[in-house]
């Protein structure tokens, strides 16, 4: 490990170094940029259009297109990128991550390489994590743009398809990861050339980049439709799973979430659902809804996981805190929490389309990202992605004091001190942004905060209405807040009047996040652009990570002490190391869904690939001849017998099936004699084909566009049911470690065999449908 940081390391030195002297090229063009009248400033863009089709490339122009968007910045919003903001930019046209420190001006420093990178018309992408930002940054910074004489699209969730045609057809993008990722699956659905909103994928800038492809790449994007009809077995699991005991019917697993049935559980199931053998064939969707129920009780919990809303269950983000609304638990999951808290259960629904975050960002030509935090993860980024992680140097030294963890034996010590300190802070007027990981603990703070007196606000899941107008007061005088971990994610906490004097923002965490990555962006919340600030995290050994990854001897030694507080290095260093491993486990997690991914992904490609030819082209006659080939051969291979070291063909039985296929009386056995297999293959074909030809001859102008629309419906039937295969053979998969085989080798290999299954599936469908295809045309009466 110390190897790859050292390389990592000294690789990052001597590549800033670089950046910063590419950097120095764009500053010394500035006087020259500010001499030009703003006629001629705009003029530049279509002399970098020109340039581009001459020969010169996008890092040719880099230092004179930077310089001329840094100088438009200043006369169309009054802002002027610093020198590391020039340099960030830099980073992101590499198609790297610029690790940029909250208040450091991201978002202008995205400016400059999306100039850039859009004056050769293929299109570039702004990607943000909620439609706020990107309809405020299309707004705010489109004005550089539509200066320059660039068109700027919004993509939104509301739009019609033209319109979002139009926006993507623009210059520049703005998006929301979702709806982009959506808009390609959906494009990869349509039966028309017409309906298809993308353009090809060219360039990407991800804002909050490590939100988008760490912390959400576990969830795949999903278009469901159909349903099935479940919900009363969902009701009886939950029924049986609460009249359990703990540790006698099941046991739970802290480290890995995990809960299972005993033999005891085992045997109770068996009664009440009156079955012989739980583990039998024929029982495995009663376990599935079983192990959901259980799952769903004993491990999902309410206000943390998730929240009770008018009927509904919403989940709640665990890294940002936001309610997802309109997103379910998969498999099953969240109906069998609608059975726990009682709500109505909405039916599932099958499997339209599918793909992750992780595999829909790797098909960009480039991409490139932006955040306050991501160095943690940057092992991750660049095996997965292919992006090394910059530290871009902040404007003004960071003034903010973090001091070391105050750590307590118990919760309730832990947040009697919390509650303490910010009441001494408010005293003095000195703000205060209270930071906590789960829906459940910013409630339980405010209500103690309520109980002494002192005013604060919530900013949590259930309301994140009001985050803007919230996160605005955050840094006035006196104010105290309460925030789950989105804490106003792109919005800057401004101080107010009076509060530098008083020591700046002071932020209080509630608790160690498992991801180092989470903790740094509430500490980097205060001390923004040199201000000053504080930060200080409050744990206990009681806490879930400490639970889960801290050891006995800690617990015995802090019972000692009672409640006092101790401020511990060594402590702090083991939570340090917990966070490690929970970031390393995480991680595991991420790479073994994208080797599963991989194998779909393929899969995907080589369909929607077939997708596109088959929807580009009005005459798919040639795809056709090729079913009519691969059905064939397949038929001739199937009556080949085999005597010793001698194969023949069964031409009998063979002339039997392509009867039963639909064409009959054109080959005899006499034909066939004593022809080799390659020949009698071939003879077949040929017949085959030449019976539909010789059909279809008269009114071939018909038949090709019925041919089109009827090859797409097959290859999608198709495709909905092979991804619903798939998906059961992944959840069963890892039972096959018990029978001392690699499961990700089965997934590969067992899902080839059924993609392949799934093509001659396809091809005998459209093949019979030839055959037996009835076409009338009506005169119409004069």
């Amino acid at each position: 490990m110390a190897t790859f940081l050292d390389k990592l390391f000294n690789y990052d030195k001597k590549r800033l170094k670089e950046i910063e002297k590419r950097a120095h090229e764009v500053d010394a063009l500035a006087s020259r940029m500010a001499g030009l009248s703003d006629e001629e400033l705009k003029a530049k863009t279509p002399e970098f259009q020109a340039r581009l089709k001459n020969g010169e490339t996008l890092d040719d122009l880099l230092p004179e297109a930077f310089a001329v968007v840094r100088e438009a910045a200043k006369r169309v919003i009054g802002e002027y990128p610093y020198l590391v903001q020039l340099m960030g930019g830099i980073v992101l046209h590499g198609g790297d991550i610029a690790e940029m420190k909250t208040g450091e001006g991201k978002t202008l420093t995205s400016v400059l390489p999306v100039y850039l990178n859009a004056l050769d018309g293929r299109g570039v992408h702004v990607v943000t994590v909620n439609e706020y930002l990107a309809g405020r940054d299309a707004d705010w910074m489109g004005q550089i743009h539509r200066f320059l004489g660039l068109t700027v699209g919004l993509n939104l969730r509301q739009l019609t398809p033209a319109q979002k045609r139009a926006a993507y057809n623009c210059d520049i993008t703005y998006t929301t990861n979702a709806e982009v990722g959506f808009d390609y699956l959906r494009d990869n659905m349509v039966t028309r050339v017409e309906d298809r909103v993308l353009r090809p994928l060219n360039f990407a800038l991800v804002d909050e980049v490590d939100s988008i492809l760490v912390d959400e790449s576990r969830t795949p994007l999903i278009i469901s439709g159909g349903q099935k009809q479940t919900a009363n077995l969902y009701l009886q699991a939950d029924r049986f799973v609460k009249s359990l005991k703990a540790d006698e019917d099941y046991e739970i697993d802290v480290k890995s979430k995990t809960v299972q049935l005993t033999d005891s559980g085992v045997t109770k199931a068996e009664k009440a659902f009156r079955v012989k053998n739980l583990y039998e064939l024929d029982h495995t969707q009663l376990v599935h809804h079983i192990s959901q129920a259980l799952k769903a009780n004993y491990i999902m919990m309410k206000d943390v996981e998730y929240v009770v809303d008018n009927d509904e269950i919403v989940i709640v983000d665990q890294f940002t805190g936001r309610l997802m609304k309109g997103r379910a638990y998969s498999d099953g999951l969240h109906q069998a929490i609608e059975a726990k808290e009682g709500v109505s259960i909405k039916q599932e629904t099958t499997t339209l389309a599918t793909i992750t975050y992780q595999n829909f960002f790797r098909l960009y030509n480039k991409l490139a990202g932006m955040t306050g935090t991501a160095k943690t993860e940057e092992e991750e980024f660049l095996s997965i992605y292919n992006m090394r992680v910059m530290e871009i140097p902040t404007n003004r030294p960071v003034a903010r004091i973090d001091y070391p963890d105050a750590i307590f034996g118990t919760k309730k010590a832990k947040f009697e001190a919390l509650v303490n300190e910010v009441r001494e802070c408010h005293e003095k007027g000195q703000p205060v942004l209270v930071g906590t990981i789960a829906v459940e603990t910013s409630e339980f703070i405010a209500k103690m905060l309520k109980d002494q007196k002192i005013p604060h606000e919530v900013l949590n899941a259930k309301n994140h209405a009001r985050e803007a107008e919230i996160i605005k007061k955050a840094g006035q005088k006196g104010s105290v807040t309460i925030a789950t971990n989105m804490a106003g994610r792109g919005t800057d906490i401004k101080l107010g009047e009076g509060v530098r004097e008083l020591g700046g923002l002071a932020v209080i965490g509630s608790e160690r996040h498992e991801s180092r990555r989470i903790d740094n962006q509430l500490r980097g919340r205060s001390g923004r652009q040199g201000d000053p600030g504080y930060s200080r995290f409050y744990v206990s050994v009681q806490d879930d990570l400490m639970v889960r990854f801290g050891s006995e001897k800690m617990e015995s030694l802090f019972s000692q002490l009672g409640d006092v507080p101790i401020e511990s290095k060594v402590v702090t260093k083991s939570i340090g190391s917990a966070q490690k491993r929970v970031e390393g486990v995480n991680f595991d997690v991420r790479k073994t869904l994208l080797e599963y991914d991989d194998v779909l992904r393929q899969q995907r490609e080589i369909i929607y690939e077939q997708r596109n030819f088959i929807l580009d082209h009005d005459d798919v006659h040639s795809i056709v001849k090729d079913m009519f080939d691969r059905v064939v051969s397949n038929l001739v291979s199937a009556h080949t017998e085999h005597d010793g070291k001698e194969e023949h063909v069964n031409t009998a039985e063979l002339l039997e099936s392509l009867g039963k296929m639909g064409f009959h009386e054109s080959l005899t056995e006499t034909d066939l004699e004593g022809k080799s297999i390659p020949e009698i293959s071939e003879l077949c074909c040929k017949a085959a084909w030449d019976v539909y030809e010789s059909k279809i001859e008269p009114i071939k102008v018909h038949v090709l566009p019925i041919e089109k629309t009827m090859v797409l419906k097959v290859i999608d039937r198709n495709w909905v049911d092979h991804i619903d295969t798939m998906s059961k053979l992944r959840d069963g998969i890892h039972l096959r470690s018990y029978a001392q085989s690699n499961p990700l080798q089965a997934y590969v290999s067992e899902g080839y065999q059924l993609f392949e299954d799934m093509m001659a599936r396809i091809a005998q469908e459209v093949v019979t449908f030839c055959l037996n295809v009835r076409i009338v045309i009506e005169e119409r009466k004069k």
